[in-house]
C-alpha cells in the first residue's frame, strides 16, 4: 500500500512537467505500457494472500484511474495550446488588400464571330460546319475545280495525302450540305471556321478564318446580284461602320459566274495608301458572285430550277478592322498583353 500511496505523489509531480504531446505519450507509456509501473503493480495482486487483493486491487484502480483523469486533462490542454498556436502563426490580416485574380478575356475573333452569327441567324440563315481535313472532291472537284485546272494555283495548299488536304476555304461545306439535302430545297447557311493556305504577311496567316455563306432559292423568287450586293452591304456597314466606302470589282472564281470581288478602305490610312493596304488604299474583305451551274448541278440543284449566291469574307480581316489591328499574326501569337485589350463590355 505504501508503493500506492507513493505513485499516486509521483504521478501528480510528473504530470507538472508535461510540456509537450510527445512528452505526454512518453508519460502514458511510462505508467500504463507493458512494463508501465501501474502495470506493475496490477500485477502483483496475484502474489498477495486472499484478503489482500482486493482492498490492493481497489487501490490500483484508483491509481489507474487518477493517472487517465490528468491524461485526460493535460491532453485537452495540450491540444488547445496547439490549436492557438497555429492560429497565431496563421492569421490572415483581413484589412489588408486583397490580391488581384486575374480573369481571362474572350479573343477578339471570338467577339467577332458572335456577332456576326446573331446578325445573320436574325437574317434567316443557319449557322453550320464542316471538316477542317478535307478531301480534294469536296474542297475543289465539286467546285468546279477539277484536277489540273489552272486556277488551283491561287490556293497554295497542305495536302496530307493524294486526296486529303487542309481545307483552303470553307466553301468545300457548301457542296457537303447542299449534297446532304436529301429534299432539295432552299438554302440560307454561314460556315465559319478555320482555313490553311501556304500565305505569311502582315494580312495573311497559314492559318485564318472564313465565314463562307451561301444561299439558294427557286429562281422564280428572283435571287439576283442585287439581294447579294444589299446583303453585303448590311453586313459590311453592321460590322465595319457607316464611313467606310466599298468597292465591287469584277473577278474570277470557278465556283461563281457571274464574280466579284468587295474592297473596304484601309482603316490604317483611310484610303491614302500605306504599307498595310499595299498603297492602293483599299483592303479586299470579300468575295463574292452568284453559284455556278456546275457547282449547283454536281451537287443535286437543277440550275434551270435553282439559283442563289454565294460569298466568303475574311473573318480575321474583319476582325483587324473592328479593332484596328495592323497585323493578322498578332491574333495568332497568345500574347497576353495584346488579348488583354479586349477584356471589356460592349459599349465601353
Amino acid at each position: 500500500m505504501n508503493q500506492v500511496n507513493e505513485l499516486k505523489e509521483e504521478i501528480m509531480k510528473s504530470f507538472e512537467d508535461v510540456k509537450t504531446l510527445e512528452q505526454l505519450n512518453n508519460l502514458k507509456v511510462e505508467y500504463l505500457g507493458k512494463k508501465g509501473k501501474i502495470t506493475e503493480l496490477n500485477a502483483m495482486i496475484k502474489d498477495l494472500p486472499n484478503e489482500e487483493k482486493k482492498a490492493f486491487g481497489k487501490s490500483v484502480n484508483e491509481v489507474r484511474t487518477l493517472f487517465n483523469e490528468k491524461y485526460e486533462q493535460e491532453l485537452v490542454r495540450l491540444e488547445q495550446d496547439r490549436i492557438n498556436q497555429k492560429l497565431e502563426s496563421e492569421k490572415i490580416d483581413i484589412t489588408l488588400p486583397a490580391t488581384h485574380i486575374k480573369r481571362g478575356s474572350k479573343h477578339p475573333m471570338s467577339l467577332v464571330i458572335e456577332e456576326i452569327e446573331d446578325l445573320f441567324v436574325s437574317m434567316g440563315y443557319d449557322v453550320v460546319s464542316g471538316p477542317e481535313l478535307e478531301s480534294d472532291e469536296y474542297c475543289f472537284e465539286r467546285l468546279n475545280l477539277p484536277k489540273g485546272h489552272p486556277a488551283r494555283d491561287m490556293q497554295d495548299s497542305f495536302f496530307i495525302t493524294d486526296e486529303y488536304l487542309l481545307r483552303t476555304q470553307t466553301s468545300s461545306v457548301q457542296a457537303r450540305y447542299m449534297m446532304s439535302q436529301k429534299e432539295k430545297g432552299p438554302i440560307r447557311i454561314i460556315v465559319p471556321g478555320k482555313t490553311y493556305r501556304r500565305e505569311d504577311d502582315a494580312t495573311h496567316a497559314p492559318q485564318f478564318s472564313q465565314i463562307e455563306g451561301l444561299v439558294i432559292d427557286k429562281k422564280e423568287n428572283n435571287i439576283s446580284l442585287a439581294d447579294l450586293k444589299g446583303t453585303l452591304e448590311v453586313f459590311a456597314r453592321k460590322m465595319l461602320g457607316d464611313n467606310l466606302d466599298l468597292r465591287f470589282r469584277p473577278s474570277y472564281f470557278p465556283f461563281t459566274e457571274p464574280s466579284y470581288e468587295v474592297d473596304v478602305t484601309c482603316f490604317k490610312c483611310h484610303g491614302k495608301g500605306c504599307n498595310l493596304c499595299k498603297q492602293t488604299g483599299w483592303i479586299e474583305v470579300f468575295a463574292a458572285g452568284m453559284v455556278h451551274p456546275n457547282v449547283l448541278r454536281m451537287n443535286g440543284y437543277d440550275p434551270e430550277v435553282w439559283g442563289g449566291f454565294a460569298f466568303g469574307p475574311g473573318w480575321d480581316r474583319i476582325t483587324m478592322f473592328r479593332y484596328g489591328i495592323p497585323d493578322i499574326r498578332l491574333m495568332y501569337q497568345n500574347d497576353i498583353r495584346f488579348l488583354q485589350q479586349f477584356d471589356r463590355k460592349d459599349g465601353e
